[in-house]
């Protein structure tokens, strides 16, 4: 059965991201498990914390709790991040969720010639964003794309997005149903 990891950068209840991820999450088959990322232990890469993680790969302990969402995440074959579109990029937490998972040995490697090589099984990861003004995919998203494929192998990455959601005179909730019928149509 196809394992989904469903990441969730979304703190709100009432998200307007979350709806649309959850949108998708509905429409893909599968076995999902669901990080609510603001309820995990993400915590920054201080230097002592550096040092733990890379001592743990050198040693080739890889089965360390430390590494445990490297792990989770090379394993799944569909990634689906639910981020919402904050002060031109996505929220902290997802800077922080991306360096517990970018691991030498779990997720990616180098090859002889210096180029980083995935080793994540994902086929696939979805992108989903709302944005209350107009979004920019070269802020945050972008990141996300270039991490997605050039470190961690993984071959297709879309981003749905609904935007202008807060501008006076703009329908939210007309924009929000076409990016669910976008997602339907996926």
């Amino acid at each position: 059965m196809e394992q989904i990891l469903y990441l969730n950068a979304c703190v709100r209840p009432e998200s307007r991201t979350l709806r649309l991820a959850d949108r998708l999450i509905a429409r893909l088959e599968g076995d999902v498990t669901r990080l609510d990322l603001d309820r995990e232990e993400l915590l920054p890469l201080h230097y002592e914390r550096l040092l733990m993680r890379d001592r743990l790969v050198r040693e080739e302990r890889l089965d360390h709790p430390m590494l445990r969402y490297a792990r989770q995440f090379a394993r799944a074959d569909t990634i689906v991040l639910a981020a919402p579109y904050w002060d031109l990029s996505f929220p902290a937490l997802v800077k922080l969720y991306c360096e517990a998972v970018t691991v030498t040995g779990v997720t990616f490697r180098y090859r002889e010639d210096g180029r980083p090589e995935g080793l994540c099984r994902a086929k696939r990861l979805y992108y989903v964003t709302t944005a209350g003004g107009p979004f920019v995919p070269d802020f945050g998203f972008a990141y996300v794309r270039a991490l997605a494929g050039s470190f961690f192998g993984i071959p297709e990455v879309r981003c749905f997005c609904a935007e202008q959601l807060d501008i006076v005179g703009n329908d939210a909730e007309a924009i929000l149903a076409a990016a669910m019928r976008q997602i339907d149509r996926e």
